[in-house]
């Protein structure tokens, strides 16, 4: 199975490699440097380019309302249903907007068709062939410097940083200021710990597009990254001092409170993003972090409370990937195992409750529930289901090319293989899992174990300089910190 989960991975990283200036024989390059866009309107046309421009902006909700205009102008233009279905929130619009893209791509242009087909064919769970067709996609317009922006920050969801950073320093090429590019770039460079051409990229994005809140958002985001929250609080304060409607900012307040361990003050600064939300799952995401602050505070009792009223209210909002993640995030910190296994059983019941979550977010919340119970039920010694667990994780893994969905399965197998102090077999997977703070805990007890004092140092630092707002690093980073504070 290892040798088979090789041999997938490399053909999954040999599609992402082919992204530029490599063209394929049955893609034929376009005359034009920009994609063409299919519409009898010209103020449709004008709507979805303004909603791609607020797309790189960042006005991520904005951008929805643009391209919701712009199919009402014309109901015919596709992309920009496509692009409702990429971005939108909520699960039954989502749905609904790709099977009308789906319907129109055969009437498109070429380039237009591959769009559609890259989203579709991702949110459908093949990535194979929705990567296949964004490369096709970019060899078809070589110049278009928005497209690699968009296939760009697309990688960048799905931990692919290494492809990303080979398209925006293509975009870049095109148009070395190109801020959408260089913002993407400078948390490429941040997600290395390369602060130092992360700031240097960042402050290019600033003086571009000095009125706009993003960068400022961007920075504050990119500063707690490194440690300085004081100077991300700046930042945070900055973007809403420009625009107050900027929500992510008054979440970046939140977050970066909470991981100072001010958790009183960081839930006033999440009350305030919750109460301007642009929408009901972002609403729901912010109050998730919200209750993560009981968590932090220890207060057990309260975070469980809180983490299941945000269950019930997603549920009945019918929310289910908001709903899933609750339940998963509950069974996260508890103690008693056998109780992480029911919160995890309501977790997966959730994904099942329609078919409108997409499948590659059904694909990835449920590797996540995997590899959970996968670990609690090996504590719990049920090992019958730790087994079945995993199993089902390695059949995910066999038939998925998505990065995040290998993550959980070598990350729950390199912590069986630690349970079972199989110390040197567990490197291997849990060298793979990289972004996970309970990885990477236990990366430095097996390099400990195997007397590789050079790798646990460096596994040491980047956990303990791990600056994010979720629950692995808020049950393993701070502890951590304390029990080598000398470090």
């Amino acid at each position: 199975m290892r040798r088979l989960l090789f041999v997938i991975f490399a053909m999954f990283a040999l599609a992402l490699c082919r992204v530029a200036p490599t063209y394929a024989n049955h893609v034929k390059q376009s005359v034009s440097a920009a994609m063409p866009v299919t519409t009898s309107s010209a103020r449709a046309r004008a709507l979805y380019e303004k909603g791609m421009a607020d797309y790189e902006n960042l006005y991520l909700e904005r951008c929805n309302d643009d391209w919701r205009a712009a199919v009402k102008e014309d109901p015919n233009l596709a992309v920009a249903w496509a692009w409702i279905a990429f971005n939108g929130s909520n699960p039954q619009e989502i749905s609904a907007a790709r099977e009308k893209a789906k319907a129109l791509a055969p009437k498109l242009t070429p380039g237009e068709q591959l769009m559609i087909a890259w989203i579709v064919k991702v949110q459908e769970g093949d990535f194979i062939g929705g990567i296949s067709a964004m490369n096709d996609m970019l060899e078809m317009f070589p110049k278009d410097k928005h497209l690699y922006y968009l296939a760009a920050n697309w990688l960048m969801g799905e931990n692919g940083e290494d492809q990303a950073q080979r398209l925006l320093e293509k975009a870049l090429s095109i148009d070395k200021n190109f801020p959408a590019a260089l913002n993407d770039l400078a948390y490429v460079y941040a997600r290395d710990r390369q602060f130092d051409r992360a700031f240097t990229a960042m402050d290019r994005y600033v003086a571009l597009l000095p009125t706009e809140p993003n960068p400022q958002d961007s920075y504050g985001e990119l500063k707690r990254m490194a440690g300085d929250f004081d100077s991300s609080l700046e930042h945070y304060r900055a973007a809403l001092k420009m625009d107050p409607d900027f929500v992510t900012s008054q979440l970046g307040l939140g977050d970066t409170c909470a991981l100072m361990g001010n958790q009183a003050q960081a839930r006033i600064e999440y009350d305030k993003a919750i109460r301007f939300a642009h929408n009901e799952a972002d609403r729901l995401t912010y109050s998730m972090q919200k209750a993560m602050t009981w968590v932090r505070d220890g207060n057990f009792a309260e975070a469980d409370k809180a983490f299941l009223e945000i269950a019930q209210t997603a549920h009945a909002k019918n929310q289910e990937l908001q709903e899933a993640q609750a339940y998963r995030q509950l069974a996260e910190y508890q103690s008693d195992d056998r109780i992480s296994l029911k919160y995890l059983a309501q977790a997966e019941d959730a994904l099942q409750h329609s078919d409108t979550v997409s499948i590659s977010d059904k694909g990835e919340e449920m590797s996540r529930i995997l590899r959970t119970r996968t670990v609690h039920a090996s504590r719990a010694g049920s090992q019958e289901l730790a087994d079945k667990s995993l199993k089902q994780l390695e059949s995910m893994t066999a038939n998925s090319r998505n990065r995040i969905i290998q993550s959980s399965y070598n990350g729950a197998a390199g912590t069986l293989l630690m349970d079972q102090k199989k110390f040197q077999e567990a490197i291997s997977y849990l060298e793979e899992d990289r972004d996970n703070p309970f990885t990477m805990e236990l990366l430095v007890q097996a390099y400990y174990q195997t007397n590789q004092p050079d790798k646990l140092h460096e596994a040491e630092a980047i956990l303990r300089g791990t600056n994010v707002p979720t629950m692995e690093q808020a049950l393993v980073v701070p502890a951590e910190r304390l029990r080598r504070p000398e470090i």
